[in-house]
């Protein structure tokens, strides 16, 4: 069953073959996930045009943190961790501090902006900037590759750190900033600290006021580190798959939500473009806070903007198709989302012609 349910949520439902998809072709997503018996793919969530066209929710457990749930069954009304898809939320976030003139300039020393870890400052870090931590090419020692249980997996220690800032700025050095892309989620905690003490509330506050409530988000939670009361702006929100593609939608639409320009047009480009190399074989490039890659639609190299999150959660915008996709899962193969847009998505499209001979 395609219907999407109607909700006073602020989306516009349409059938899919209104904008440009074989309905067909989408019922088939239960089978298409049958390739895979270890999915735990709970969510789908379409837009095409600005309107919701499809969405499906499945039954299964996600992780609260490292805690695993009892089983769900997940609907248009469940929040979900959406993880690190929280980085590129926060990206927006500076966005609209940068358009009220509330950001430090990009490329200010980061350090100096926190006079109270001035026994960290090295000449080294002092060169470390806030469009290196966008950026993630800070230069920093960072792993957060090595499994959870390691003692030399950044992420745990940051996320249990009594002091997380203290914990990324003790870090030592490896590269000179600028150099080479290292994923960090003690990049965008910094960010997000330099952010609540620039518009001096909390971060999620701002978002509320600022981000949320314009686009009619209204059901949101946002962790904390596990070792202090900090908001964990790297992986904490949980917001439901609709709310996700909102965002998503928002990016797509150049800022501008049913009408309202909610964030600069300029950020956008800005903060989508590409900075350095992502290094990573699903995505080529890195932008502020957001992926850049590419997919293939009927010889059509179609380029790709996304915010990845840990277990499977992902939110896809094609621009060239006036188009958003969210998944939330949580699986051990990361591979599956990006199947769903490139194997059951984009095949569905019934209006990008083939490319002439």
């Amino acid at each position: 069953m395609l219907a999407c349910s109607t909700l006073d949520d602020g989306w516009v439902v349409a059938a899919p073959a209104e904008v440009g998809f074989d309905a067909e072709s989408l019922s088939g997503l239960d089978a298409f996930l049958k390739q895979w018996p270890k999915r735990n793919v709970h969510a789908v969530v379409i837009v095409r045009r600005g309107k919701l066209v499809f969405e499906r929710y499945f039954a299964g457990r996600e992780r609260r943190w490292m805690e695993w749930s009892a089983p769900v069954q997940f609907s248009p009304e469940t929040k979900h961790d959406i993880r690190s898809i929280s980085k590129s939320v926060t990206s927006l976030l500076i966005g609209l501090a940068i358009s009220e003139g509330q950001f430090p300039p990009l490329d200010s020393a980061v350090i100096d902006y926190f006079p109270e870890y001035a026994d960290l400052r090295t000449t080294k870090n002092a060169r470390i900037t806030f469009r290196h931590l966008l950026t993630m090419s800070h230069g920093l020692r960072w792993d957060e590759a090595r499994g959870w249980n390691s003692q030399a997996n950044n992420e745990r220690h940051l996320l249990e750190a009594k002091d997380p800032y203290r914990y990324v700025l003790e870090q030592r050095m490896a590269l000179p900033p600028g150099a080479s892309f290292n994923y960090s989620g003690g990049a965008t905690s910094l960010l997000a600290a330099a952010l609540a003490k620039s518009v001096g509330q909390r971060i999620d506050v701002f978002a509320r006021d600022k981000l949320f409530e314009p686009l009619g988000i209204t059901d949101v939670e946002w962790l904390s580190f596990t070792g202090s009361a900090e908001l964990a702006a790297f992986a904490g929100l949980r917001l439901r798959p609709r709310d996700v593609a909102k965002l998503g939608q928002l990016v797509a639409n150049d800022g501008r939500w049913n009408g309202r320009q909610v964030l600069p047009a300029a950020w956008i480009a800005e903060s989508t473009k590409p900075r350095v190399n992502a290094g990573g074989h699903v995505a080529v490039y890195y932008g502020y806070h957001w992926w850049l890659g590419r997919s293939l639609l009927n010889g059509h190299d179609l380029t790709w903007i996304a915010a990845y999150g840990s277990g499977g959660q992902r939110l896809f915008i094609v621009p060239g198709l006036d188009l958003v996709v969210v998944v939330n899962a949580f699986e051990q193969t990361h591979h599956i989302p990006n199947a769903i847009l490139n194997q059951f998505v984009l095949p569905a499209v019934t209006d990008c012609p083939p490319l002439s001979a």
